[in-house]
């Protein structure tokens, strides 16, 4: 059950939110993406069968964000709270400062033109992606990109150990 301190924020967090906004919910090693529409209700790519909804502080949707399976994933509508459940949300634009907006009507038209389209990849196509699509018109996922720039600095690193460590053994052996 969520605390009464994260639901009285998100309590204030919709009742600031206008149709249009994008709506960051937090979950901790990483953030769900979604479109306010109105009406308490936001669109999102969400696991298929509530995937990622009953169970987002699940550890292994870290790597899914929008369901378990990446096969498993769609834009649909839901209640704002459904999707907050236990987390904090946030209204985030804060790419209005690099990027132009569309307008609140055409965002939210974008949002409901893809209800029920299925597919998912963590790199290419997440929540983040779906949202900034929306409200940008160009898809986008800070997320995903700062998971890929570690994940090849942390190869080159582990190639640069791997060869490092090669040369030093090939010397040594060398030097007997």
């Amino acid at each position: 059950m969520e605390s009464l301190e994260v639901r009285r924020h998100n309590e204030t967090v919709l009742s600031s939110l206008e149709e249009g906004d994008l709506v960051e919910f937090l979950r901790g090693g990483y953030s769900h993406w979604a479109v306010y529409i109105g009406d308490d209700t936001v669109v999102h790519v969400t696991g298929i069968n509530d995937e990622g909804i009953k169970q987002q502080t699940n550890v292994t949707h870290i790597f899914s964000c929008c369901g378990l399976s990446f096969n498993k994933a769609v834009v649909r509508k839901d209640n704002f709270f459904k999707v907050a459940g236990k987390d904090k949300a946030k209204c985030n634009n804060s790419l209005d400062e690099k990027k132009n907006p569309a307008s609140r009507r055409e965002i939210v038209r974008k949002a409901k033109s893809r209800l029920d389209e299925v597919g998912y990849n963590l790199i290419w196509k997440n929540c983040e992606h779906f949202a900034t699509w929306c409200r940008y018109g160009e898809a986008s996922s800070d997320q995903s990109d700062f998971w890929v720039t570690a994940g090849l600095v942390a190869g080159g690193v582990l190639l640069v150990a791997a060869v490092g460590g090669a040369s030093y053994m090939r010397n040594r052996k060398q030097n007997q």
